[in-house]
């Protein structure tokens, strides 16, 4: 099964430490790979060093997920309610290159990447799982698809939001076009170990692009 469920972010993550013989480490991620660090870091903390995620805390509430956000977060997930409908499919299959194009523009307003950029990136738009994978993890979200069922003990332990204890910094781009930045205000409730969070002036979604240099400070730095 090609799925893009959580929980097979964070296996793929902890099965590619074992496969490289990766006892613990630091785990640095923003978006997918954020929740893939989260869940990580929540399931099996004793292979995590320290924690930076991008965004909060990204393990997904599937539970809570048919609840309406304020009319403002529904209008930034426009691509979400379209990859629930075959047409959102097909249009990802024929116009991927565009849409994430368009993506990422509207997600980091204030990043002027050129062509070539971009270009490094799309080619793994290319990839013949990419839209099956795409639109499997935007319908599992929001109960549209099922799960994969060797998956489901992992589901489950994710449903009841598991805190993390590990060391963790947030980051959080001011000007983040699609999950803006107060919506991480409150992830220290989901915190129990030592933890900091920042706001990163300017900086849109994608902050390893964006401002490098934090992200590097937020690994090598103190937490506090």
């Amino acid at each position: 099964m090609r799925s893009g469920q959580q929980a097979a972010l964070g296996k793929d993550l902890l099965d590619f430490m074992d496969a490289l013989a990766i006892e613990t480490a630091i785990l640095v991620g923003y978006d997918w790979g954020g929740r893939a660090c989260c869940i990580v870091a929540a399931l099996w903390p004793e292979r995590v060093d320290r924690l930076v995620s991008i965004g909060g805390y990204n393990i997904q509430n599937i539970p809570a997920s048919r609840q309406p956000e304020p009319a403002d977060i529904e209008r930034r997930y426009w691509y979400q309610w379209y990859f629930n409908t075959e047409r959102g499919r097909q249009g990802l299959a024929q116009n991927r290159r565009e849409i994430c194009r368009m993506l990422w523009e509207m997600w980091s307003p204030n990043w002027r990447f050129d062509d070539a950029t971009f270009d490094r990136t799309a080619a793994a738009f290319d990839n013949p799982d990419f839209v099956d994978i795409v639109i499997h993890s935007y319908r599992h979200r929001f109960k549209a698809a099922p799960g994969n069922p060797k998956l489901e003990a992992i589901e489950d332990q994710l449903a009841q939001q598991p805190k993390i204890g590990v060391p963790s910094v947030i980051l959080h781009g001011a000007c983040d076009g699609v999950d803006v930045a107060a919506g991480s205000e409150q992830a220290y409730r989901h915190f129990t170990g030592p933890y900091s969070r920042r706001v990163v002036p300017v900086a849109g979604h994608f902050l390893p692009r964006e401002a490098a240099k934090d992200v590097v400070e937020a690994v090598v730095g103190a937490i506090a």
